[in-house]
């Protein structure tokens, strides 16, 4: 039988063209390729192309929900070869030989140019196709983004595929793993620009690894339906997108804080040990959580009783100790008719069905499991509902794993691609739903939680995900390992999330298998410090051929060996105290991140920012890729290497102040600076104004009746902000918030503090401790609100003197 080749479809030349709507236009070729060019904005263009006319119905996980398009102002002009859009930005020209597309900024460089453009494959045979896009790189450019993929930040030379996987103890260069987000940057000539790829479908791209001047796009199926963002500033790539994909709620504060998980902890005694361990040694933290051993047979939504005989009055006692609770649950029900969630589900009928009818049924820890489909609402309802009793025990949290979704016992680890997904009445196969199954999930999760908890915020994990993921649900880097390597991807993989949307993200610290040594789990405390999400999680246990055995092998049957616990005090009595420290820095720190994370929400703005991000004009500075910026003030320099006590770093232009020693040095060069373990090395900007709580041991535990503004000085003018609210619920929306602005301006002589607050959010504390770094005079006089005070001390840090003085409400400091 003759084998029956693929058709492809190409655009030929241009037929017709006509305007649609005020602001998309299509465009028909000869041979009935089609393609809707929408101006979105005048930094954003939407592309659609179909090879027979008819397009999809226009359906996105991924785009926020409460999406309005504005109408940008543009021009439109057609020359014999050509058809061009010009925005206030840029310049869109599409050739009419081929549909060719190039982008030019309004200075003539081309910033993103077609290179053979558009495709489709078809096999007719198997009714199915796949779509491709192909692009020119440009000289030095770099790519960025892609989500949670470990590898180096740029991606030049490489080539990735985007499917949600379980890839337990992943390595560099795995691919893919858990996460989908189709969406990366281009950076070249000091300007960028992102492409987002909306298409849930198995993805993949090359970005000049099959051919070195070639990026590529393409996917198992659906449209070629992508996003073009520019910037020109990699920042404000970052934001538009987030404006086109959403960002999260404010998070509880709490959720900031510390938290301490493993696999597992139980019995009850085992829960409380460890809650002890933290408050006897005055180690702060928020959060223990609950792994797949507190459940009844691993059956979600229900309590071992003999591990967990009282598990209300435990997380009672818990709070009353400051620890919230989190408990793991995954989407695979157990099937026994004995099972209350399993009659709801087979009467609810939410369960995902095979091709021929029958229920998807496959392994996963309580063996054979059905699974929601939460594409379908009604199954996002029903789910949850099912958290009434968890929150009613005082479950705080709920972390959603294996949601991939992962299964034992089929190909490749998850569903078959016959099985059946409503996809919000969009009705599909696995195929096409797969990427979006976890985020569906948290999605349901987090709807519970608001639900039942409210007023409070609520706080979700996933593990899986699609772009817009972040709207629903904080994410961790799945199932690490403890090495040096692993240490490096996780800031790869963390400052990767950032840049794809997705900032409230952090690492299994210190590995979740093998073993690390006490000096590798501080210096992953230390990085750490600077993630959103900020947790210990390990496995409690291996089996003996460690190695060779895979976690969806093991059962309760098998010889587990105990591995070593991973609570910030397991180390050493030297470790304790070091570790103690670090955490203790992060509840200081606290109000920064809180603004930080406000601007995320608010604005899109990445936490964590690359050095491509603050150097974007200095290539050099390109090579410090485990360096970043957290806020707007701090460089985070993090120790990558095994018994460093200095470390080299590249400072960005302006001026910086060493946190461990004050000292001041000049921006945009290199230099060497101390690094014992007890320091984790970061500057501050100068000028720039850092809030501070005092040391507490949980979010809560007491009053804040001061707060310190730690002041660095600056010839010239910086702005620093404060976010604040009652970190708990959502008067923030009713305006009960502030956001104070702090304006330091500093000559030869003197040095003016500014303080605007906009908003009526009643703070605890009512006294402040201004802290003043690096005058370059003697202090003599100083004015607050006009009124000369003497109440001004000075002290010494790391044996350095400051000058400090506490004040009440205040709205300007004059020092001379």
């Amino acid at each position: 039988m003759k084998k029956e080749k693929l058709q492809i479809f190409k655009p030929d030349f241009l037929k017709t063209f006509k305007k649609t709507s005020d602001s998309t236009f299509l465009l028909q070729t000869q041979n009935n390729v089609h393609l809707s060019v929408q101006v979105t904005h005048d930094f954003m263009f939407r592309f659609r192309y179909s090879a027979n006319g008819y397009f999809e119905d226009d359906f996105s996980y991924a785009i926020k929900p409460d999406i309005t398009w504005k109408t940008p102002v543009f021009t439109f002009s057609e020359t014999e070869a050509a058809l061009i859009i010009k925005t206030a930005l840029l310049i869109c020209h599409i050739q009419k030989q081929d549909l060719l597309i190039t982008f030019r900024d309004q200075e003539g460089q081309v910033i993103c140019e077609d290179q053979n453009g558009f495709s489709l494959k078809s096999d007719t045979k198997k009714k199915r196709h796949s779509v491709l896009m192909n692009k020119k790189i440009q000289r030095k450019e770099s790519f960025l983004g892609l989500g949670d993929k470990p590898f180096a930040l740029n991606l030049r030379g490489k080539k990735l595929e985007n499917y949600g996987t379980d890839a337990y103890k992943y390595q560099e260069e795995t691919d893919p793993i858990y996460k989908t987000i189709p969406f990366y940057i281009g950076l070249h000539h000091h300007i960028s620009y992102g492409i987002f790829f909306d298409n849930s479908y198995r993805s993949f791209f090359d970005f000049g690894h099959k051919s070195k001047d070639e990026v590529t796009f393409s996917a198992q199926g659906g449209e070629m339906n992508y996003y073009f963002i520019y910037g020109p500033g990699m920042r404000q790539v970052v934001e538009r997108y987030a404006w086109l994909t959403g960002t999260p709620e404010l998070p509880p504060l709490w959720a900031l804080g510390y938290q301490q998980c493993k696999w597992s902890y139980f019995p009850e005694k085992k829960v409380r040990e460890i809650a002890d361990g933290f408050r006897k040694r005055k180690i702060p933290c928020d959060v223990i959580y609950l792994d797949i051993d507190y459940m009844d047979g691993y059956r979600c939504f229900t309590w071992d009783k003999n591990r967990f005989p009282h598990p209300d009055t435990m997380l009672k006692d818990l709070k009353k100790e400051g620890f919230k609770t989190v408990v793991i649950i995954d989407p695979g029900i157990k099937v026994d008719k004995k099972y209350k969630v399993f009659q709801e589900g087979i009467k609810n009928e939410v369960f995902c069905k095979r091709e021929n009818g029958t229920f998807m049924k496959g392994k996963v820890w309580p063996e054979d499991c059905y699974f929601p489909d939460f594409t379908h609402p009604e199954a996002r309802s029903w789910w949850a509902n099912l958290f009434k009793e968890l929150v009613e025990a005082g479950v705080a949290g709920v972390w959603n794993d294996m949601n991939e979704p992962a299964v034992f016992d089929y190909p490749g680890k998850t569903f078959p691609d016959d099985v059946q997904h409503f996809y919000d009445n969009h009705p599909t196969d696995h195929r096409k739903a797969h990427n979006v199954y976890g985020m569906q999930m948290s999605r349901a999760t987090t709807e519970g939680l608001k639900k039942f908890r409210s007023p409070e915020r609520p706080f979700v994990i996933t593990r899986s995900g699609y772009a817009g993921l972040q709207r629903y649900s904080s994410v961790w880097t799945g199932d690490n390992t403890a090495s040096w390597n692993h240490l490096w991807l996780a800031n790869m993989q963390c400052q990767r999330l950032s840049i794809s949307g997705v900032s409230f993200a952090g690492s299994d610290i210190g590995g979740f298998t093998e073993i690390p040594d006490g000096e590798l789990y501080t210096r992953w405390l230390q990085l750490a410090l600077f993630h959103s999400f900020y947790r210990t999680h390990s496995r409690g246990h291996q089996t003996p051929n460690e190695d060779e055995a895979d976690t969806e092998e093991i059962s309760e049957k098998e010889k587990f060996v105990p591995m070593l616990d991973r609570e910030p005090w397991t180390f050493g009595e030297e470790f304790t105290e070091i570790n103690k420290r670090i955490i203790e820095l992060r509840y200081q720190l606290l109000p920064y991140l809180y603004t930080a994370f406000w601007q995320h929400v608010t604005q899109g703005t990445p936490i964590l920012r690359s050095m491509t991000m603050l150097c974007q004009k200095n290539e050099v500075a390109y090579q410090y890729d485990a360096q970043f910026g957290w806020g707007d003030h701090i460089l985070a320099c993090p120790v990558m290497k095994q018994g460093a006590e200095k470390t080299s770093v590249f400072l960005p232009e302006g001026k910086w102040y060493y946190y461990w020693t004050n000292e001041l040095y000049k921006g945009s060069r290199k230099i060497t600076v101390q690094a014992p373990l007890k320091w984790v090395p970061f500057f501050v900007k100068a000028g720039a104004v850092i809030p501070q709580y005092p040391v507490i041991q949980y979010v809560g535990e007491k009053k804040i009746e001061e707060l310190s503004l730690h002041v660095y000085y600056k010839n010239g003018e910086e702005k620093s902000s404060l976010y604040e609210d009652n970190g708990s619920d959502y008067q923030y929306a009713e305006g009960k918030c502030n956001h104070k602005v702090f304006i330091t301006a500093g000559t030869d002589t003197n040095l003016t503090i500014q303080q605007q607050t906009e908003g009526s959010f009643a703070t605890e504390y009512d006294r402040y401790k201004v802290i003043i770094y690096g005058l370059p005079f003697n202090l003599s006089v100083v004015e607050v609100d006009g009124q000369v005070v003497s109440e001004v001390q000075s002290e010494q840090r790391f044996g350095v003197h400051y000058q400090f003085l506490t004040l009440t409400n205040w709205e300007k400091i004059v020092i001379s």
